[in-house]
C-alpha cells in the first residue's frame, strides 16, 4: 500500500511538473529552454526528470545510511560486552536487508544521472582548454574523478555489505551450535568492521553528499551526516520494537529496554544539533564566502524556497524530541516513544532534502515527486526488511548475554 501511494504520488509529481501546474514549476519550465540555450542553469534532463534522479539519489542515501546503522548497532554492542540489547539484536541484523539493493540503485541512478547531480562530472570542467574550465573543481580532480569515485563506492558498500552479512551468518550459527566461540568471534568481526566503518562512513558523506556542493566544505561534516544516519537508525530500532512488542512478539522487551532506546534518542538528537551548530557557528564566525554560500542558499536563498525547511530541521530533529523525551516517563512510554521515533524519521529524510536540492535543483524544488519516491522507497525498505526479520527467531537464544539482558533493568 505504500509502494502504491508513492507511485500515485510520483505520477501525479511529474504530471504536475509537465504540465506547470501551479504556477512556479510552469515558469520554471519555460525557463528551461532560453537557460539550457544559454548552456547555464539546467544541463541535461528536463526539471520533472531531474527531480526525479535527485530524489532517487536522496532517499537511497538516506536508506543506505540508515540501513548500515543496524550493522554498526550490532557492532558496538558487541565490542563494549553489551548485555541489554540482545533481544533487539535481530532487529539491527534486518535492517541491514537494503544495503545491498540500495548499492545496486545507487550505482545506476549514478551512471544515468550524475550531470543532474554533480557538477564535476561536468565535460570539460577540469580541462583548461575547455570553456566549461573551473579552477577550483580542477584542483579536487585527484579526489573527484570518475573511476576513483567508483572505486570508493563500490569499497564502501561492499564493506558495509560484507560484515552486515558476516555477523548476521555468526549469529544465525551460534543459533543453531551454541557455545561462545561465536560470541568472540563476532567481537572480532565487530572491532574490525567499527574502525573501517569509521572511515567510510566519513568518505561516504564527503562522496555521495558534500560533492554535490563541489564548491563548498567542511571539516565536519562527515560527523553531520553520520549523526543523522545514527539517530534514524536508533529511531528504526525503537519503532520496530514497538510494533514487534505489540503485535505479540518480544515478549521479554520491557519498558526498561525502551528507557534505553529512548535516551540514545533523546542523547543523540543532541548530539546532532551540537554538530549542526558547531558547523554553522563557524562557517557564520568567519564570514568566508566560499564558506557561507552554502547556508545562504538555504537561508533566503532562491527567494526563501527553504528558508521554511532550514528552521523546520530544527525544530523537527532537535526542538520536539528533546521538548518530548526529557523526563523519565517520556522514554518508558511507547506512544511517546512512537510519536517521536516518526518525527525523527522525517525530520532526518527533510535534512538530508536540505542537504541534496539547493546544490540540485536550485529553486525548482518541490515535494510531491519527493515523497512519493521516498514512500516507494520505504514500502521496498519494510518489505525486505520484514522479510529478513521472519527468516530467523527474533530472540538470540544461545547469545551468552540473554539472561542479562532478559532482566535487564534501568
Amino acid at each position: 500500500m505504500i509502494i502504491v501511494a508513492g507511485v500515485i504520488l510520483l505520477a501525479i509529481g511529474i504530471l504536475a511538473s509537465v504540465l506547470g501546474w501551479g504556477g512556479h514549476h510552469e515558469a520554471a519550465g519555460a525557463a528551461h529552454g532560453a537557460a539550457a540555450a544559454h548552456g547555464a542553469e539546467h544541463e541535461g534532463s528536463p526539471i520533472w526528470l531531474k527531480r526525479v534522479l535527485v530524489s532517487l539519489w536522496h532517499s537511497n542515501i538516506f536508506f543506505v545510511g540508515v540501513s548500515t546503522i543496524g550493522t554498526f548497532f550490532v557492532a558496538l554492542q558487541y565490542v563494549a560486552y553489551a548485555g541489554w540489547s540482545v533481544l533487539i539484536k535481530r532487529i539491527n541484523e534486518a535492517m541491514s536487508a537494503w544495503i545491498l539493493p540500495g548499492a545496486i540503485i545507487m550505482l545506476i541512478v549514478f551512471f544515468v544521472g550524475r550531470h543532474d547531480l554533480f557538477h564535476w562530472t561536468h565535460e570539460g570542467i577540469m580541462d583548461p582548454k575547455s570553456a566549461n574550465y573551473d579552477a577550483i573543481i580542477a584542483g579536487k580532480s585527484g579526489f573527484l574523478n570518475l573511476p576513483f569515485y567508483l572505486i570508493r563506492m563500490v569499497v564502501y558498500l561492499g564493506i558495509w555489505w560484507f560484515f552486515s552479512e558476516r555477523l548476521r551468518k555468526i549469529s544465525l550459527a551460534e543459533d543453531l551450535n551454541g557455545g561462545t566461540e561465536y560470541f568472540h568471534k563476532s567481537i572480532n568481526v565487530a572491532a574490525l568492521f567499527l574502525v573501517l566503518y569509521a572511515v567510510t562512513s566519513s568518505m561516504s558523506a564527503w562522496d555521495w553528499v558534500m560533492s554535490v556542493d563541489v564548491h563548498w566544505f567542511s571539516t565536519m561534516f562527515g560527523w553531520y551526516v553520520f549523526a543523522s544516519w545514527w539517530v534514524s537508525g536508533i529511531a528504526v530500532t525503537t519503532l520496530t520494537a514497538i510494533y514487534l512488542k505489540q503485535a505479540g512478539y518480544l515478549r521479554f522487551v520491557n519498558s526498561n529496554h525502551l528507557h534505553d532506546l529512548g535516551k540514545f534518542m533523546f542523547g543523540f538528537s543532541i548530539f546532532w544539533t551540537y554538530v549542526w551548530f558547531s558547523q554553522f557557528m563557524l562557517i557564520w564566525y568567519a564570514n568566508l564566502p566560499e564558506e557561507a554560500v552554502y547556508f545562504n542558499q538555504r537561508l533566503g536563498g532562491f527567494n526563501g524556497a527553504y528558508t521554511w525547511i532550514f528552521f523546520f530541521n530544527l525544530v523537527i530533529n532537535f526542538v520536539f524530541p528533546f521538548l518530548l523525551m526529557m523526563t523519565r516517563d517520556a522514554k518508558r512510554q511507547m506512544i511517546m516513544l512512537k510519536i517521536v521515533s516518526i518525527a525523527i524519521l522525517i525530520g532526518h529524510w527533510s535534512d538530508f532534502y536540505l542537504m541534496f536540492m539547493p546544490a540540485t535543483m536550485k529553486g525548482d524544488n518541490g515535494f510531491i515527486i519527493e515523497i512519493g519516491v521516498a514512500l516507494i522507497f520505504l514500502g521496498s525498505f519494510l518489505i525486505l526488511f520484514t522479510k529478513r526479520l521472519s527468516q530467523a527467531s527474533l530472540v538470540p537464544v544461545h547469545h551468552p548475554f540473554l539472561d542479562e539482558s532478559v532482566h535487564h533493568t534501568t
